[in-house]
């Protein structure tokens, strides 16, 4: 909600993007977040504290890799994470968040996606370039049509599960802030355009078939529109040689991080679709 000052002009509007950078607000919000889960999880066991032990076990042993037996106590401990919190660079702010999202399996489900949204709450609230995705990645995106289109692939059956698969490695690439590999971001790539390969073979029902040939035979049979069966030939014919061979990719050099995210956004809205125009 806009407040009264900022609709009548005695405080600035924040109209800027956050990508680079984490203002005061916007690491106060995150902070907030954590300090709630953090009660919650205290209540949840609040004799023997056996969640919070656990999760500072987990922190010291696999995030600040550290002794396990310099962990304080626990009231102790907390303000140890929160001048960790305050000091930190901007994105290990986000490697602190999306660590406790990823590497805590003895968590109750239920208080990490709470935790999650409440975060995204923050981040879209202080106009952050980035989301959480799938209540586990952190990624830079701010379409929330964007953000809908990659979960709805995250979160389909069983029976697209190498669909699912693929996508998610993708994203993994996508979010690993922490990795050197110079050719991330293009294996980022091939993982999404792999996604899309296997819901045309599984729509058409050729399970060897490029993209190309399955493409051309969902065509044959009215389930895409002509100008995305173009569309998607043409990023095929970007991506691979005339023998499917996938070479050309690996040959650009100066792939980034907005070259794989438009990846992963514009693939996971096409397997949408294709599945959508397909259960018809």
């Amino acid at each position: 909600m806009m407040l009264f000052s900022q609709r009548k002009g005695y405080k600035p509007l924040k109209n800027i993007i956050q990508k680079d950078n984490i203002d005061e607000d916007l690491r106060n919000g995150l902070w907030n977040c954590f300090t709630r889960f953090y009660k919650k999880l205290y209540q949840l066991d609040s004799l023997y504290n056996e969640y919070l032990l656990k999760l500072l076990d987990s922190i010291w042993d696999s995030y600040f890799k550290k002794p396990i037996d310099t962990i304080p106590k626990i009231s102790e401990a907390y303000n140890f994470l929160r001048t960790y919190f305050f000091e930190c660079k901007w994105y290990e702010v986000y490697d602190f968040i999306e660590f406790i999202l990823n590497n805590n399996d003895f968590i109750p489900s239920y208080l990490l996606i709470e935790f999650a949204r409440s975060c995204n709450k923050v981040l879209e609230r202080e106009n952050s370039a980035f989301r959480i995705i799938n209540n586990k990645y952190i990624i830079e995106i701010t379409s929330e049509e964007e953000i809908n289109a990659i979960e709805n692939v995250l979160n389909l059956p069983n029976d697209y599960k190498v669909i699912r698969l693929h996508l998610e490695e993708a994203i993994k690439l996508l979010s690993n802030r922490e990795s050197k590999d110079p050719h991330k971001y293009r294996n980022s790539i091939k993982e999404s355009i792999s996604a899309v390969e296997a819901i045309c073979r599984e729509v058409s029902g050729k399970d060897k078939a490029t993209l190309g040939d399955a493409l051309k035979a969902i065509a044959k049979n009215n389930v895409i529109h002509p100008a995305l069966k173009e569309a998607f030939e043409k990023l095929y014919g970007y991506t691979n040689d005339a023998e499917g061979i996938r070479h050309a990719l690996l040959e650009e050099p100066n792939l980034n991080y907005e070259d794989a995210l438009y990846m992963v956004v514009t693939c996971s809205a096409f397997v949408n679709y294709l599945i959508q125009k397909s259960n018809k």
